[in-house]
């Protein structure tokens, strides 16, 4: 059963904000191992990077890109509605964001092709 918070316009993109920080939280601590494979010398370095350079890890960075750009925009509609009077026009903000979203996948994609 849904509450009745739930079933406000601005829910869903609360909670994609919040899964995108979860995954990006995730995510940082991978990204610290790959920079501290640096400091142990370039044979380290090079032996991650070629687990990099999978089909599979590639698809998840284009992943945590557009996750990167989920969290951006949705932090930026959640500071536009509170600094100014948008509580009335969430739904502009919200399709705002959706658009920036698919503007940045969209730039990550032609510039991968």
């Amino acid at each position: 059963m849904m509450r009745a918070s739930h079933k406000q316009r601005g829910f869903l993109a609360a909670m994609i904000h919040r899964l995108s920080g979860i995954a990006l939280a995730i995510f940082l601590p991978v990204h610290f191992l790959a920079l501290a494979t640096a400091l142990n010398g370039a044979n380290a370095l090079d032996a991650f990077l070629t687990v990099t350079r999978q089909p599979v890890v590639a698809f998840a960075e284009i992943g945590i890109v557009v996750t990167l750009a989920i969290h951006i925009s949705f932090g930026l509609r959640v500071l536009a509605i509170e600094l100014f009077d948008f509580r009335e026009k969430t739904l502009a903000a919200l399709s705002v964001c959706i658009a920036a979203v698919f503007a940045v996948g969209l730039i990550l994609i032609l510039n991968l092709g």
